[in-house]
């Protein structure tokens, strides 16, 4: 594996690149073009610029997270096959620029979907959180207006404003897509970018829903084991593949994530690790929050999802994923809410100890 760092740009980031290099073990960003719009075409120009700065600084791009897919695409409307002709001709300009791994998500109209950006823990610390009932108790114009608010002036990625200020029309736009036609449109245009992927050899790694539900109503399908494999067994190519976000995936209890990874084995591109701690389980009042990544702090045993993806041969790029905001970035403006450095620093020397000590103990298994 790869350890690397998610990374939006020196003019969104308030991590530096320069930052990023001194933490140990990790050797490259994944990054985006963050001021581009769903179904623009990425110039190989810009990535090329985009590319020279992250190895001006030591380091290079593992892959991107997101390109991501128009409304159009999703609810395959009149225009879905323009806009897969301007994601094919992104692809292969990163393709051209030696890029090699896509991150993206089929989520309608929300990304993810939190309801506290700053939950205050014990030790002072804040970290994104989750409560049913306040998703139940409120309209989505609410909740977009609430994000932009305690984002403090952050744009978030999923939730962004042009985006959000076009809210009913967007829930106009997907009120007769279920969640079959859905994974159609979602299969349709993987077969059609599938012939560039190849050519370039560019993994494409669809990220889960996050939750692993319907939130107000839109149908959601990246979500569980049964679902994914669907997927796998629809597109069966190599190339397309998954980004396997333990926390995401692990929004959703009964989903078995060491299990998942072994039978995800050879289609998992790229993988997200964290840790939740859920505080209620009952339907009606279902509340997590994002842990620091040790497994004693929340739910999953993460030493077993680490081991998992060395025994079945991953060597895709990892990176931490959501960390809590600590050391006085608590309420930081510019500090995009999860994306703090500290405790995602933390998290990345975390993991790569997990992968040390599960390497050196197979290997003196196989040695006796």
């Amino acid at each position: 594996m790869e350890m690397t760092f998610r990374w939006y740009g020196s003019k969104f980031d308030s991590v530096t690149l320069q930052q990023i290099r001194q933490i140990p073990g990790v050797t490259g960003v994944i990054t985006t073009l963050y001021d581009t719009t769903p179904g623009e075409v990425w110039s190989q120009e810009r990535i090329h610029a985009l590319k020279e700065e992250v190895e001006a600084a030591g380091l290079h791009i593992s892959g991107i997270e997101s390109v991501n897919v128009c409304d159009s695409i999703k609810v395959g409307d009149k225009d879905r096959d323009m806009y897969i002709e301007n994601y094919i001709q992104t692809l292969e300009n990163l393709g051209k620029e030696d890029i090699h791994l896509v991150c993206y998500n089929f989520m309608p109209v929300f990304d993810w979907t939190r309801t506290e950006l700053a939950r205050k823990n014990a030790d002072g610390s804040t970290g994104l959180a989750y409560n049913q009932k306040a998703i139940d108790a409120i309209n989505p114009d609410d909740l977009a207006a609430s994000m932009e608010k305690m984002s403090q002036g952050t744009v978030l990625p999923g939730w962004e404003p042009e985006r959000m200020a076009k809210l009913n029309d967007l829930f106009a736009m997907y009120k007769d897509v279920d969640g079959e036609k859905l994974f159609e449109n979602l299969v349709y245009f993987l077969k059609a970018i599938m012939p560039v992927c190849n050519k370039y050899d560019i993994k494409m790694a669809i990220h889960p829903d996050d939750p692993a539900w319907s939130v107000f109503g839109l149908t959601r399908i990246i979500n569980s084991e049964e679902n994914i494999l669907r997927l796998m067994k629809a597109v069966d190519d190599v190339h397309n593949g998954v980004t396997f976000c333990s926390g995401s995936y692990g929004t959703n209890l009964e989903n078995d994530l060491p299990h998942m990874i072994r039978v995800l084995k050879g289609r998992i591109h790229f993988a997200h690790v964290r840790n939740l701690r859920f505080n209620d389980t009952s339907r009606e009042n279902y509340d997590f929050q994002e842990a620091c990544h040790i497994s004693s702090d929340g739910n999953f045993d993460m030493y077993e999802i680490v081991r998992a993806l060395y025994e079945t041969g991953f060597d895709g790029p990892i990176r931490p994923d959501h960390g809590r905001n600590i050391w006085d970035e608590v309420g930081k403006p510019g500090v995009m809410p999860g994306y703090g450095l500290y405790d995602r620093a933390l998290g990345a020397t975390y993991i790569q100890g997990l992968w040390e000590a599960i390497e050196k103990s197979e290997k003196r298994l196989g040695g006796n």
